[in-house]
């Protein structure tokens, strides 16, 4: 089937003090746009629960941003930052973060014409001790580079992370991070570390909101998906289809399935990441239907769930992932996805309502709202610039009802 979607048709004008540079004072007095079936109104998020239906299940990524920037120096004094995306030996971020002596990750190199060769390093003082941390370039990628480090101090890399790193905030923010970063750019159910950039919709949840919510009625559950760089990268081909997608790995549990089942109808994602891995639930569905096996050490391509046939319902992939996961004695499903969600007939399968943030003009992002509100788009960011939310990973919100 042939695929055209032409990406200046999702540009809109977006000045740069539209985009908000640092977080609220406090976390859900941010605005919220609430859209439903075409109409437009605002509130304040706390509100939200006043607006979605009783007894919705909202669904949180639960993943925890890391200190990915590290201020390195050659011996000669060369500022080097390396930027870590993920990890290349151990492949899996558990694994990578926990390593004590040695690991090598996948990284954007700032500053790689001054480092030609040998070593970039930190040296840091831990416990009286003055302990050192070395990177060397092992191999190269396109625009990301393998790095390996070894460190001298009885530490994880995680632990190191945590104590030499700074929080890696959006680009477009133009300003370095700051000690306010290390909190407000993590939400305040963060638990698994893997992501280099936080799924900024739910940075306007308190525990107070989550806790007045579940006293209402509302229930909520988790996914895992790790935010990659990648989510940032613009859109260059003037056919976005022609955009590569990156690669993100996610996980659910054997439990989030079953309450996932029983709220089929009822179910908001919290942030297009959330969105993402709830919808590639169908894809793991259609293979075990097809195959016997949900296949998941292979990534969900990026047009594969366009290929599946629309009476096979978000119920029934949710039902044939448990069946298997029940079968075969497991209580998660893990595998990467790389599904772009665009208003070429894109049909949503389990995700019935959305709480996202305003997006960059001409992003994947900005696709996957089109996707889901159709050209009403365009009148919802109309009303949001005219009255003066503010945008992107710290910017305001929007509650999305078909």
């Amino acid at each position: 089937m042939e695929r055209y979607i032409d990406i200046n048709d999702y540009n809109y004008p977006l000045p740069d003090e539209r985009i908000a540079k640092f977080p609220l004072e406090e976390r859900s007095s941010s605005k919220l746009l609430v859209y439903r079936g075409g109409e437009i109104g605002e509130s304040r998020f706390r509100s939200v629960g006043d607006f979605l239906p009783e007894g919705e299940l909202l669904v949180f990524n639960n993943t925890k941003v890391i200190r990915a920037r590290i201020i390195m120096h050659k011996p000669s004094g060369a500022r080097i930052e390396v930027f870590c995306l993920e990890p290349h030996a151990p492949a899996d971020y558990e694994r990578a973060l926990s390593a004590t002596e040695s690991c090598t990750w996948s990284c954007i190199v700032g500053g790689s014409k001054k480092w030609k060769e040998g070593y970039v390093a930190i040296n840091f003082d831990h416990n009286g001790r003055e302990e050192w941390l070395r990177a060397w370039r092992v191999g190269a990628g396109g625009r990301e580079q393998l790095i390996r480090f070894e460190w001298s101090a009885a530490m994880s890399f995680g632990e190191l992370l945590e104590l030499l790193g700074r929080i890696p905030i959006p680009p477009y923010l133009n300003r370095e991070s700051q000690e306010i970063d290390n909190t407000r750019y993590q939400t305040v159910y963060s638990k698994f570390e893997g992501s280099v950039a936080a799924p900024t919709a739910g940075l306007h949840f308190t525990p107070q909101l989550i806790d007045q919510m579940q006293e209402r009625g509302f229930g909520f559950e988790e996914v895992t998906l790790h935010v990659g760089a990648g989510t940032f990268l613009p859109v260059k081909e003037q056919d976005a289809t022609k955009h590569p997608m990156h690669t993100e790995h996610f996980e659910v549990t054997l439990s989030t399935l079953r309450k996932l089942l029983e709220k089929q109808g009822h179910i908001t994602a919290v942030g297009t990441t959330s969105v993402r891995t709830l919808e590639s639930l169908s894809a793991l569905g259609w293979r075990i239907y097809n195959t016997g096996t949900p296949d998941a050490g292979r990534v969900i391509g990026q047009w594969e769930l366009y290929d599946l046939p629309s009476d096979f319902t978000g119920t029934k992939a949710l039902e044939v992932l448990i069946q298997y996961l029940e079968n075969e004695g497991l209580e998660r499903i893990k595998c990467a996805t790389q599904i772009m969600i665009t208003p070429l007939g894109y049909q949503f399968r389990i995700v019935s309502r959305i709480i996202t943030n305003f997006h960059q003009p001409s992003s994947t992002l900005l696709l996957l709202v089109a996707a889901y509100v159709g050209e009403d788009w365009r009148t919802i960011y109309r009303y949001a610039l005219d009255n003066d939310f503010r945008f992107l990973s710290y910017g305001d919100s929007s509650l999305l009802m078909r």
